[in-house]
């Protein structure tokens, strides 16, 4: 059996938490958190694009879990239409330096400082944004990849994305002066067409594809890396969600997975979820309000 918990006035929005009956009745959903967190040993964190809103970057769905805007170029359209390739990259041109500018905000920190007390395990990310490992958590797995890496298709060589940035804006002089408004994950909003005569960069080994090193929509999580997410899940006693939908089927089966196997999944998130079902208990407030609170309780008592 369950209650509902509203958390004291001490934040901007009012919370409800879901607690099971093991955490006690009276206790606030802040300190409920940090009761089942010390309750656990080996916690997975699984984040989502809410944990980086507050630095900047927009996230693709509303607090429903309803996607906004278009749908993203798909991977096999990547990389079988030349027309979709100068549209991906064209707007990428404008989108991914205000990515690449982008700081870890406050719930990145206080989930590296959580980290390195011991009260939280790996952090399973879909994000491609780095900010966790800029925030000093290590642990890291990129299921989505990464946005600041590229590689080419047919040769394999890697490059870093700052200097395919640099090749970009060498041939499409004329770009580096539009304005755009910026979309999730390094994207930008661009006039139809208006890629028409845009460059698209090319591997400088061997002329061939380059693709940036993240999981566009409508592919499959790499198979190595997702048996390493399959392991990290098989390996912990409890999973926290951290402002994440949970909406795309490559982060919400690692929770059923979690909650399958017995082992109780909790979450921060401030709209719903598609795993709310499973849940053994959920704060619905933003992740850089909870989570900074949340460390400062935790942080002067040692882990379970």
């Amino acid at each position: 059996m369950s209650q509902s918990l509203s958390l004291p006035e001490d934040g901007a929005s009012t919370v409800i938490a879901t607690v099971t009956a093991t955490v006690a009745p009276h206790a606030d959903p802040l300190s409920a958190l940090a009761q089942w967190l010390l309750s656990h040993r080996k916690v997975l964190v699984l984040t989502g694009a809410g944990i980086s809103t507050a630095s900047g970057i927009p996230d693709y769905r509303d607090d429903a879990g309803v996607r906004r805007g278009r749908l993203p170029i798909q991977g096999s359209e990547f990389r079988q239409s030349e027309a979709a390739r100068k549209r991906y990259w064209a707007r990428s041109m404008l989108g991914w330096p205000r990515l690449a500018q982008a700081l870890p905000n406050a719930a990145h920190q206080a989930l590296a400082q959580l980290q390195a007390a011991g009260h939280l395990g790996a952090i399973l990310t879909q994000n491609v944004d780095g900010l966790h490992q800029q925030a000093g958590s290590r642990d890291v797995l990129e299921l989505h990849g990464s946005i600041h890496a590229v590689r080419c298709l047919a040769c394999g060589t890697p490059y870093g994305r700052a200097e395919i940035q640099a090749q970009l804006e060498r041939s499409n002089p004329a770009f580096a002066q539009l304005q755009a408004e910026v979309l999730p994950d390094g994207d930008a909003q661009l006039e139809p067409d208006a890629d028409a005569a845009f460059h698209v960069p090319a591997c400088t080994a061997c002329g061939g594809m380059l693709q940036p090193d993240v999981v566009f929509f409508g592919d499959g999580v790499p198979a190595t890396r997702s048996a390493q997410a399959e392991a990290l899940t098989g390996d912990c006693d409890a999973m926290l969600v951290v402002g994440s939908s949970l909406m795309v089927l490559s982060g919400f089966r690692f929770a059923r997975m979690a909650a399958a196997a017995g082992k109780p999944v909790a979450a921060i998130n401030r709209g719903r979820t598609r795993a709310d079902e499973l849940l053994a208990f959920k704060l619905q407030e933003d992740a850089e309000s909870v989570l900074p609170r949340l460390a400062a309780r935790l942080l002067s008592q040692p882990p379970s």
